[in-house]
This record gives structure tokens, C-alpha cells and sequence, in this order.
């Protein structure tokens, strides 16, 4: 799997991150899928990369119809 560059929160510069959890069922936040927990190889600062599925519209973000 290839490490992918981002902005460190903890270095403040692009780092390469490498995946906290690299086999799917060790993962506790995914157990079927990939681990969205990855980590920066020099200061070990966590960051969660990827899209996480959302089920439904919120309340707040449906349309309102007029009256």
C-alpha cells in the first residue's frame, strides 16, 4: 500500500503517513473495510484520512416546503 503525503498537524509539512491499523480486522472503526486512522512517521501525530458514509439526511438538511 503506498503512503500518502499530507499536511501534519504536528511536523506543520507534508509528511508521508503510514496506516495505524494495515490489516482490515484489527481495525476497531473499520473491521470489514481499510483503516481510516493513519500516523506520522516522525512525531506520531494521528490524523483520519478517507470518506465516511453517512446514512440518511439530517434533520437539519432536509428541504422545507412551503406552506
Amino acid at each position: 500500500m503506498s503512503q500518502p503525503q499530507g499536511n501534519c498537524p504536528g511536523c506543520g509539512g507534508d509528511q508521508p503517513f503510514e496506516q495505524i491499523h494495515a490489516v482490515a480486522s484489527e481495525c476497531p472503526d473499520a473491521p470489514d473495510g481499510e483503516c481510516p486512522e493513519w500516523a506520522c512517521p516522525d512525531c506520531g501525530a494521528a490524523v483520519i484520512m478517507g470518506i465516511t458514509p453517512t446514512v440518511g439526511v439530517a434533520e437539519s438538511r432536509r428541504p422545507v416546503r412551503a406552506a
